[in-house]
């Protein structure tokens, strides 16, 4: 999957330079004073990574600031309820993570003794806890060799060895992890696995990547054939499709009607207005409000109705102790003025 033409002229570092150069560029040019990177604990590792799954690390850093102050270890994470799980992590959306987190910590406290282990193979025994996140843990909480694979890596690794085909496909993941576990050094792993996910992160970007601020773009196959842009390939984003919606809005001075959804589908087991199929022609619209998700685009439409049977009323200034979804929150804000 290498490039045939300039296979021959581009040699790769060895392992140990590679690892060297990398560790030493960190070192300098790192990030090395983010909030989990202090007071380093399993449990503070644990919460960062899964945080920061398709998550940009300055969104993640004041929830993890606050989730630490709610929830300041496993046990005491173990111990809270789903709704004040929810709560805390509303706003940072793909609301499975909060539960997998939850359920991570239940199993570490119940099964583990409330200790996580230090190898990804056992780390993948616990809830929630892949092959990356079982490697990140192991090199960030316990500076144990441990390969990781994330997007970052994926792109460095396939510009880095000229690997071709799409990025998704388990073919080339599959040479991908094969060549992160064959280049994984077997001291100072903890420095290592930053450089890689800090060199992906802020000098090998996805686009108008800064190859000569890179360490080791001498021996890059992509900068030596000219397929920085090209490397690596992707399928072509199909266009995202917009879906209608409708919520039901039932407002008195005693509160407003909540229902909390189900633990499947979009914003699983938080308190949202109650979501019909189709208004009645009748219906009164109080307003609207868009929301983009991963897979489409809700235009939501917001009537009033009687909503008694869906839910429950719950006064506008306890709202802050319910979990609901970033638009919905944002909606009702509108009615506290």
């Amino acid at each position: 999957m290498i490039d045939k033409t300039s296979s021959a002229i581009i040699t790769p570092l060895s392992t140990l330079k590679f690892s060297e150069t990398l560790t030493l560029w960190q070192k300098v040019h790192g990030r090395n004073d983010l909030p989990w990177q202090q007071e380093i604990t399993p449990y503070r590792v644990l919460v960062s990574e899964l945080m920061l799954q398709q998550t940009q690390v300055t969104t993640v850093i004041p929830y993890f600031e606050r989730w630490l102050q709610h929830f300041p270890t496993v046990v005491a994470l173990a111990e809270a309820s789903e709704d004040e799980v929810m709560t805390q992590w509303q706003g940072l959306g793909y609301y499975s993570r909060a539960r997998n987190l939850h359920k991570a910590a239940k199993f570490v406290v119940n099964e583990l003794n409330g200790q996580l282990p230090d190898n990804a193979e056992q780390l993948r025994e616990v809830p929630g806890v892949g092959p990356y996140t079982a490697g990140a843990i192991s090199a960030f909480a316990f500076n144990k060799p441990a390969a990781i694979v994330d997007g970052n890596v994926k792109r460095l690794f396939s510009r880095y060895f000229g690997i071709e085909g799409d990025i998704s496909s388990a073919k080339v993941n599959k040479t991908i992890w094969s060549y992160a576990e064959r280049y994984t050094p077997t001291v100072n792993n903890r420095r290592y696995a930053q450089a890689l996910l800090d060199l992906g992160a802020t000098v090998c970007t996805p686009r108008s990547p800064d190859c000569q601020q890179c360490p080791i773009r001498t021996s890059c196959n992509a900068y030596a054939t000219g397929r920085v842009d090209i490397l690596p390939e992707k399928k072509a984003k199909k266009k995202i499709p917009t879906r209608r919606g409708y919520f039901v809005l039932d407002l008195t001075t005693d509160g407003v009607i909540l229902t909390q959804r189900s633990g499947d589908g979009i914003w699983p087991r938080l308190w949202c207005l109650p979501q019909i199929l189709e208004p009645l022609e009748t219906a009164s619209i109080h307003g609207s409000f868009k929301h983009i998700f991963s897979h489409y685009k809700l235009d939501a439409t917001v009537i009033i109705e009687s909503a008694e049977q869906f839910g429950q009323r719950i006064p506008l200034e306890q709202l802050d102790n319910y979990g609901l979804p970033t638009p919905i929150r944002k909606y009702l804000n509108t009615l506290r003025v």
